[in-house]
């Protein structure tokens, strides 16, 4: 199998507007040829997903989950263009699995674009301070640094946790595979956690 390049996938994600770990996972499942691994997007539903992206999302719901020891829990409003598709079984079920993942696995935010900048800048501070001394060349060391911080994202962002109930996809893919279904826009809004004596 042919190296996946990140030039391949910035070029994939160019020719159809899928995220970076969707077009990575589609040019390995097509052996690195983008007009296959552009097909690949279009039969799982993500260019479909990603051609909805811009409608208003006006309807929706909270949600909350308890956890069975009563002792945390999380809320999440979730939107959805119509108040139809707000009341079906897959929304509802949506994001009743959105709810118990945040509980789960504690995420800071819903997106990337939400973390601070501060924040970011702490990280990239403890990594340079982790590679520093061993002697790595400048241009290896940021991409290092940037691998590790898009570990850490993987981690306190939402949309790119793996989600816990199938650790095949990330929250982001459980949320486009609903957009395919439901043929409507749904966007993760916000959600608070709550944890006893925390």
């Amino acid at each position: 199998m042919s190296e996946i390049t990140a030039q391949a996938v910035a070029q994939l994600r160019e020719m159809t507007g899928a995220g970076m770990m969707d077009a990575k996972k589609a040019l390995v499942e097509a052996n690195g040829d983008l007009t296959e691994a552009a097909e690949v997007l279009r039969k799982s539903g993500v260019i479909k997903a990603l051609s909805k992206a811009e409608r208003a999302t006006n309807e929706g719901c909270v949600h909350a989950y308890i956890h069975s020891n009563a002792k945390s829990g999380a809320m999440v409003e979730v939107l959805c263009e119509t108040d139809f598709v707000a009341r079906n079984e897959a929304f509802v079920e949506l994001c009743h699995d959105l709810a118990l993942h945040i509980c789960a696995s504690a995420p800071i935010c819903v997106s990337r674009d939400q973390v601070s900048t501060e924040l970011v800048e702490k990280e990239k501070e403890m990594y340079r301070a982790e590679l520093a001394g061993q002697g790595k060349p400048a241009e290896m060391m940021e991409k290092i640094i940037e691998g590790k911080l898009n570990k850490y994202f993987s981690e306190i962002v939402l949309l790119e946790q793996m989600f816990v109930k199938d650790d095949t996809k990330t929250i982001d893919q459980l949320v486009k595979e609903k957009i395919t279904t439901l043929g409507e826009n749904i966007q993760v809004r916000r959600f608070s956690r709550f944890v006893l004596g925390a």
